[in-house]
């Protein structure tokens, strides 16, 4: 069972909405290349508001999810497409309903 996670909550600036939806949408295939990030969910929250959602089996994995790919490429669009900060939680995983093999 993974046992930690990460959250980040992301406002889009107004007009940015899509822009914002495309961009988490099309880092699905930067997630899928991170070994250490086990589960990974681009959430659509309100009409502005967003989210990610992963989960890591350790603290590596989640640190180096922190400084993979999708964070640089965030980071590096949040002035033309977020409206603050994000905010970002780190988790821990106490329980989970997984799927039956």
């Amino acid at each position: 069972m993974d046992k930690f996670a990460l959250l980040a909550i992301l406002n889009a600036k107004p007009g940015k909405e899509q822009e914002l939806e495309d961009f988490l949408k099309s880092a699905l295939p930067l997630a899928e290349q991170e070994t250490g990030t086990t589960t990974w969910y681009a959430l659509k929250l309100g009409p502005s508001k967003f989210g990610i959602f992963d989960t890591f089996k350790d603290e590596a994995g989640r640190n180096a999810h922190l400084g993979g790919e999708i964070a640089k490429a965030l980071f590096s669009k949040a002035d033309e497409l977020l409206a603050s900060t994000p905010t970002i939680e780190r988790p821990e995983i106490l329980a989970v309903k997984a799927p039956k093999s």
